[in-house]
């Protein structure tokens, strides 16, 4: 993927990703509709698979390429939103947390979170945009606040995110039986396009708007 120095760059690297996701889904979609009846409940479980890959995918992507957009800027912290900022400590903030570092390390955290809002704004830790491979209402609303963007469409789509796609999706990978009905398999497909879209939406709309400047 080329880099996304303008708002159009971004759109279109958008664009791409979701454009061969969203063919691998209906391509299957059209052929469990087509199938036999002893192969359409296999071919059911791997689109719900499928559909939750790409929903996984898609946001890490999404998030992934937004970051990079605000760092070809080439802009100090102090040009960006104050979460920019608060973004390139919170992995040494976990580590601090979860080990016993010392007092000169505490000391140095404390003066690097001080003194370095001047500096300029050229990298995000991948692990903030981390998305544990159970990407779930919690962690989507924690990416969604990295970025600076409102979670509330997510956190009102807990029970489809959670229950109808995560759930189904890790009883099938752990080789449990999933009863899935043909009769949902519209409505679910679109709803993981829709979740999708809406994440994107977010970013792309952030960018156009300049809205992560201070």
């Amino acid at each position: 993927m080329s880099k996304p120095f303008t708002e159009e760059d971004l759109s279109n690297i958008f664009d791409i990703d979701l454009i061969w996701r969203r063919k691998e889904l209906s391509d299957l979609k059209t052929t469990v509709k087509a199938a036999d009846d002893f192969s359409r409940p296999v071919l059911l479980k791997a689109i719900v698979a499928l559909s939750y890959s790409h929903w996984e995918g898609y946001v890490r992507t999404c998030a992934t390429k937004y970051f990079e957009h605000l760092t070809v800027r080439r802009k100090p912290y102090l040009d960006f939103e104050r979460q920019i900022y608060i973004n390139s400590f919170l992995i040494r903030l976990d580590a601090l947390y979860k080990t016993r570092i010392g007092l000169n390390e505490r000391c140095k955290l404390v003066t690097d979170i001080l003194d370095g809002s001047n500096s300029r704004f050229s990298y995000i830790n991948p692990d903030l945009i981390d998305t544990k491979s159970n990407l779930n209402t919690d962690v989507v609303c924690d990416i969604c606040t990295i970025c600076g963007i409102d979670s509330s469409y997510f956190q009102n789509k807990k029970t489809f995110i959670d229950v109808i796609l995560l759930k189904r999706r890790n009883a099938i990978a752990h080789g449990q039986q999933e009863n899935i009905q043909l009769n949902d398999l519209d409505e679910f497909v679109s709803e993981v396009l829709s979740l999708m879209s809406y994440f994107r939406n977010l970013l792309e709309n952030k960018a156009y708007t300049k809205a992560y400047l201070a």
